[in-house]
């Protein structure tokens, strides 16, 4: 009776043993490599680099991403070309470029008066050995002796811009009108010299002027601008 107890408990620590040992074979073999497939759960960690790569590109249809100020590989640039040629290096025509200042003169011609109203023709002449182009509205400003204007500047009469070519020693001229101070009462200011600016530049030409008094304010002392025609004005 107590021989049939101990090979039951021998027995049993047997079944326990094999039990243990098939344990600690399904858990590894010690080495930490798992023996069977391990199922992970989460979110993927967002990819770093902040924009798509060339073969995502050519994966999903979307454009990558360019290092600020450059376009696109195969694309082309938006800026233009430095010459002003369309990138071709090509020269402009010297003939096609318009006056500048420093190739110009300038004068005023004899009033023409009529009707109330003081005309004086505006003058620039070509004294550059090329030919120029002027377009539009010369600018116009009178001043004192001492630099100051006199008066607002002068306003621009309707008319339609052309293009005048001219060639060395030739001009164009724009008139410059306003009312008879005497019969409009406008108040008046005699200047010292009239600034002229040619279309499209900054620098000025001085005239003197010798014409008398001006208006500067009140009624009627507006002072008109023509578009600039072929000639003198004569």
């Amino acid at each position: 009776m107590a021989y049939t107890s101990q090979i039951s408990h021998r027995a049993a620590l047997l079944v326990a043993s094999v039990a243990v040992l098939g344990l600690l074979t399904a858990c590894g073999d010690g080495s930490g490599v798992r023996s069977g497939p391990q199922q992970v759960t989460g979110t993927a960690a967002p990819a770093t680099g902040g924009g798509p790569t060339a073969a995502d590109t050519a994966a999903d249809g979307t454009t990558a991403q360019s290092p600020a100020g450059e376009p696109p590989a195969g694309e082309p640039s938006s800026l233009p070309a430095s010459d002003g040629a369309a990138g071709t290096g090509a020269t402009p025509a010297a003939g096609g470029t318009r006056c500048h200042t420093s190739e110009l003169s300038a004068s005023v011609g004899r009033n023409n008066p009529g009707a109330g109203q003081e005309n004086f023709p505006v003058v620039l002449t070509n004294e550059s050995a090329r030919t120029c182009t002027v377009r539009g509205y010369p600018g116009a400003a009178f001043v004192n002796a001492s630099g100051g204007r006199l008066g607002p500047d002068p306003i621009r009469s309707s008319g339609t811009p052309t293009t005048v070519t001219l060639k060395p020693g030739r001009s164009a001229w724009a008139g410059l009108t306003f009312s008879n101070p005497e019969i409009s009462g406008a108040r008046t200011a005699t200047p010292a010299a009239l600034l002229i600016t040619p279309p499209d530049e900054r620098d000025q030409l001085k005239v003197a002027w010798t014409a008398g008094a001006v208006p500067v304010s009140g009624n009627a002392s507006a002072v008109l601008l023509t578009v600039l025609a072929p000639g003198s004005g004569a």
